[in-house]
Formats: C-alpha cells, sequence, structure tokens
C-alpha cells in the first residue's frame, strides 16, 4: 500500500503543494466505478492525517457501496479558476487516483465507513508562468516524477 506519507517522503516539495490546493477548500470531488462499470461522480471530503489520506461515506452512500464493491477512485481537489491577466500565477489543480481500503467506521461526527488511500498516482496541473503551456506534473510510485508541459 502507498501512503500519503510515501508521496511525503519521495516528493516533499510536490506533496507540500499538492495538499495546499487540496487544503485550499473543504470540498472535493470523487469519481467511483457503479455496478454496471459507469462512473459516478460525488461530492466529499477529505484529510491528510497521520502520514494517511482519509474519507468517508455516510451510511447507505452510493460512493461506499461503490468503492466496497470495487476500490478504484479519482479524487479532485477544489477548482479555482485562473484570474484573467493572471494566468501564471494560478496554483493549478490536483488529483490523487487510487484504491480505498476500509479503515472501519468514521470516528468523528456522523456513522459511516471510513477509508484509508492507497495511492496510485498523484497529478497538478497548472500553466507554466508565461501561461503559454500546460505543465502536468504525475508521480507514481513506480515511475516517481515526471514533468511535460504541452501547448
Amino acid at each position: 500500500m502507498t501512503s500519503w506519507q510515501d508521496v511525503e517522503q519521495a516528493e516533499p516539495e510536490f506533496a507540500a503543494r499538492v495538499r495546499s490546493l487540496f487544503d485550499a477548500g473543504r470540498h472535493k470531488t470523487i469519481a467511483t466505478l457503479r455496478a454496471d462499470g459507469s462512473p459516478r461522480i460525488s461530492g466529499i471530503e477529505c484529510e491528510f492525517a497521520d502520514g494517511q489520506l482519509r474519507f468517508g461515506s455516510m451510511p447507505g452512500a452510493r460512493k461506499g457501496a461503490d468503492l466496497r464493491r470495487d476500490p478504484r477512485f479519482a479524487l479532485h481537489g477544489p477548482t479555482f479558476h485562473p484570474e484573467q491577466g493572471k494566468e501564471g500565477q494560478w496554483p493549478g489543480e490536483a488529483k490523487i487516483a487510487g484504491r480505498a481500503v476500509p479503515a472501519g467506521p468514521v470516528e468523528q461526527g456522523a456513522a459511516g465507513q471510513a477509508f484509508l488511500a492507497d495511492i496510485c498516482e498523484v497529478v497538478i496541473t497548472h500553466l507554466n508562468p508565461e501561461a503559454t503551456m500546460l505543465v502536468v506534473e504525475a508521480w507514481t510510485p513506480q515511475r516517481g516524477l515526471r514533468v511535460v508541459q504541452r501547448e
């Protein structure tokens, strides 16, 4: 299992930027797979704690049922648009994909199922300082960090 701590140890500066993007807003979006294989998008909150990325699902929620049946997920941090005229200062957006590992009941708040992320990929997309290229920074446990720029 690849934990958030593994990402932090492998690429501390990159991990700090990812976490900052995720922490910029409370509400995130998670993609799961329905029983028929089609995608489902749901709102979710998550937290980075004790070297883990954690999230949960309320009792009876479809996303929890999806994750128990097929643990694959993609989590998208809060989104903010680039400011006109300051596009090169846009911090970008972050995404984390992996497998949800059941971690027992939610410890605080409403009842529900807690999950830990077994991380497969972490991505930041942003613009270069001149705002002429899209920059995609992607980390995986197998390849490490790679950076690609596209016009």
